[in-house]
């Protein structure tokens, strides 16, 4: 009860070094990979899935959208375990750290921008300023839409960090409060354990559910510039 609320958010270290490299690099090594010609039930059902996420994320892109395919099921992959191995006891979870997030939110929304100014700069630059604006709110609208584009990697890496950091909060405050309850009231301490079990299996659902919206809005913004 009185260890630090906040202390598996800080980043782990090996002999003074950081860990975080590490364990980000561990998650691609947990996927399957077949070198036979017919694939296990694992393997097929990884590849149903990835071809699944794909097909939806992809359907509403153009030639040179698709192009991002592999990136962004690279990317829902990456995030999807990586939220999943944070679930573990004892377990850091890189996605909780606002940098990192941000990492990867500012290249890839970047890059979207930079391919909408290359290929349509007229459709671009038309987002700044929507159709029919009388002409005394022009300078204030377009500002503001500035402003909106600049925010959006901030808004992807927040919201990312923030649902991720909620859910490690309360499963540790509930956790704690089962351990506490355990010497004292064993009925309430059964109840508290069952919530624990169901926020524990609506944490694995956001795991999975944020890194599918973090990856859609990033095909989202690519589609608004291709």
């Amino acid at each position: 009860m009185n260890e630090n609320l906040f202390a598996s958010f800080i980043a782990p270290t090996i002999l003074g070094l950081p860990a975080a490299v590490l364990i980000i690099l561990f998650p691609p090594l947990l996927i399957p990979t077949s070198k036979y010609l017919i694939n296990n039930r694992l393997v097929t059902t990884q590849q149903w899935l990835i071809k699944l996420t794909s097909k939806q994320m992809m359907t509403m892109h153009n030639t040179k959208g698709r192009t991002w395919s592999l990136m962004l099921v690279s990317l829902i992959i990456f995030i999807a375990t990586t939220n999943l191995l944070g679930l573990l006891p004892h377990s850091f979870t890189p996605t909780t750290q606002l940098s990192m997030n941000l990492a990867m939110a500012i290249p890839l929304w970047a890059g979207a921008v930079i391919m909408g100014f290359r290929s349509k700069i007229k459709n671009a630059l038309a987002h700044f300023l929507p159709q029919g604006t009388p002409t005394p709110l022009i300078p204030m609208l377009v500002i503001i839409e500035t402003i909106s584009l600049l925010i959006q990697p901030m808004a992807l890496a927040v919201r990312l960090t923030a649902n991720i950091t909620a859910g490690h909060l309360l499963m540790h405050l509930i956790g704690s409060a089962t351990l506490a309850m355990s010497t004292i009231n064993l009925p309430s301490t059964l109840i508290i354990f069952t919530i624990l079990i169901l926020l524990t299996i609506l944490e694995i659902a956001v795991a999975l559910i944020q890194a599918y919206v973090f990856t859609l809005l990033v095909s989202l913004y690519l589609h608004d510039n291709t």
